[in-house]
């Protein structure tokens, strides 16, 4: 620092970070070298959904400083969603003990510690690792976050988009990547192939190259992340019984061999919760703070529709009460326009061995307000569980930067151990929910007249059952225009004729997304050779039904969004 005496600086340290209400407590400021705990630098609670930046060289501390921010959230009633890539936030699920040099570090920035456990739910993609399973349907996460694991480039994207809309407007749900397969097949086969030129579009050679990526992700296992029942990302918003808010925390273990997809189902995670949640305005505490960890994974070879997708995302959905962390080694590591989004920082140490890491110093040092602080040896000499901070105070506006020892976790900081996890998930009200897998008739089922698999106890619905000798009016509807289309007879019961059967106890009806009766029907007749005749008649019941799906920012869709 230059030009100012310490207790100047110290003096506006102080005034900057007096803050009136509730506040997540980062630690104590450090002036001229000295810590001092007279002080604090805080955050205020109901900023944390302007956005933030956890950023710093491996090894600087980013994951405790995740894990103590955490706790004051929890302890706030604010859940809280993390990703667990190196298997250490597990801790949150077991009181830390005290020791010597705890206590020391504790008592050195006026911390006042106690070991404590905290309410954590644990999360598991499609089960690969300890947690209840998170699935998603492949309609759910849309052709632009699939094209982005499947590595598609912007024709190929635009061009799954197509097979999207085609199976939106027929009525065929794209529940797994079978249904996917299925779908891009029959529009390829001679029965689709007039249903493919009137798409426009979409070339069979495309077509192609989408189901070889297919193939690739289903040859890497990832089929099992696609499926039902489908996870309801409202159950992130819960709280545990004593008020405190619930830590949900992702089980990443195979993350090095599916990095594509860890972070594009985050997007989705975020995607889907913009769509589902109401305008909230300003609030005294956001509704929920999401840590999107190793964050360049979202950003490396991303085609412009997903960054223009993910910079709408973070701008707009903290009007919903949603903070987005994103934690990286460098700002670099994030577009300008979503970087622009995050008043919140916190940057740990940066090193500067190379020519390359002297460059993002640099960088980092300009995202910065003017300081007192040189901020070049500054970021280069802190310590571990040091950082620079500055954030937004109540009115919005930037507090000074500070040198800050960070506060210690109050849980361990590591895993828990195996046991605790296991009762843990064991005791969750999720596993009954989401443990086991279904596969409720679909696309594929649909086209290729196969029953669905006996993968679990299917949730379905059962459609209305005319009494005898009678037919729904949505039948006779569908019957009419079926002979009008096909200039012949239809094969359906007419009124007065044979009743439809109600599905045989033990076989799964028609999955919750399908219309039942003539859409359900009409679905299963699109392996016949209708050829363009079945689109236009699948559009004209698909507009009556209204059956066309809402899709949100990602080319999301849900199914509580669908019914």
């Amino acid at each position: 620092m230059a030009g100012k005496t310490t207790e100047e600086k110290l003096a506006t340290i102080q005034k900057g970070y007096t803050l009136g209400g509730a506040t997540i407590e980062l630690g104590a400021a450090i002036v001229d070298g000295e810590l001092r705990k007279d002080a604090p630098v805080r955050l205020p609670l109901a900023m944390m959904n302007r956005h933030g930046l956890v950023a710093g060289a491996t090894g600087t501390g980013k994951t405790v400083t995740l894990h103590m921010m955490a706790e004051q959230l929890s302890t706030a009633g604010v859940p809280v969603f993390l990703a667990d890539i190196k298997g250490d936030l597990s801790g949150l699920a077991t009181a830390a003990a005290g020791n010597d040099k705890l206590t020391s570090r504790t008592e050195s920035i006026g911390q006042p510690w106690q070991g404590k456990a905290f309410p954590v739910e644990f999360l598991a993609l499609g089960g690969d690792g300890d947690g209840a399973p998170v699935r998603a349907t492949v309609s759910s996460f849309g052709p632009i976050l699939l094209s982005r694991i499947m590595e598609l480039n912007d024709t190929q994207e635009s061009s799954l988009q197509l097979v999207f809309y085609f199976a939106d407007k027929n009525g065929l749900e794209l529940t797994d990547l079978k249904d996917l397969r299925a779908v891009i097949q029959f529009l390829t086969s001679a029965e689709g192939k007039q249903a493919l030129a009137e798409l426009g579009g979409l070339s069979k050679a495309t077509a192609g190259v989408i189901l070889r990526e297919l193939v690739t992700l289903e040859a890497q296992g990832l089929e099992k992340f696609f499926g039902e029942p489908e996870f309801d990302t409202a159950e992130l918003l819960r709280t545990a019984p004593d008020g405190r808010g619930v830590i949900t925390c992702l089980e990443l273990p195979t993350l090095q061999t599916k990095p594509m997809l860890f972070s594009t189902f985050l997007m989705w995670l975020l995607a889907d919760l913009f769509e589902d949640l109401p305008e909230a305005g300003d609030l005294d505490k956001p509704k929920l703070v999401f840590f999107l960890d190793e964050a360049h994974l979202l950003f490396n070879d991303a085609s412009d529709a997903f960054l223009e997708a993910i910079t709408t995302t973070v701008r707009l959905i903290r009007s919903k009460g949603v903070g987005i962390f994103f934690v990286t080694q460098t700002p670099k590591d994030v577009p300008a326009e979503v970087l622009g989004q995050l008043a919140n920082r916190v940057q740990h140490a940066l090193r500067a061995f190379t020519p390359e890491d002297a460059k993002a110093l640099k960088a980092t040092v300009s995202t910065f307000p003017v300081s007192d602080y040189d901020l070049e040896e500054t970021l280069t000499s802190a310590g571990i569980g040091e950082a620079v901070v500055t954030v937004l105070n109540e009115k919005g506006s930037p507090t000074p930067v500070a040198h800050t020892r960070l506060r210690a976790p109050e849980s361990v900081m590591g895993p828990s151990d195996p046991s605790v996890v296991r009762s843990t998930v064991a005791a969750s009200a999720l596993l009954p929910k989401y443990g086991t897998a279904v596969d409720n008739p679909s696309a594929y089922e649909k086209l290729s007249g196969k029953p669905s698999a006996s993968t679990g106890p299917a949730v379905t619905a059962e459609p209305p059952v005319p009494a005898a000798g009678e037919t729904s009016d949505i039948d006779e509807e569908a019957r009419r225009i079926e002979e009008e289309i096909l200039g012949r007879p239809s094969s359906r019961p007419a009124a007065g004729q044979e009743k439809r059967r109600r599905p045989q106890a033990g076989k799964p009806g028609p999955s919750r997304s399908s219309a039942g009766g003539p859409m359900g029907d009409l679905g299963g007749v699109l392996g016949g050779a209708l050829g363009g005749g079945l689109q236009s008649m699948a559009r004209s019941i698909g507009t009556q039904l209204g059956r066309e799906l809402m899709r949100g920012v990602f080319g999301t869709s849900s199914r509580r969004r669908r019914r």
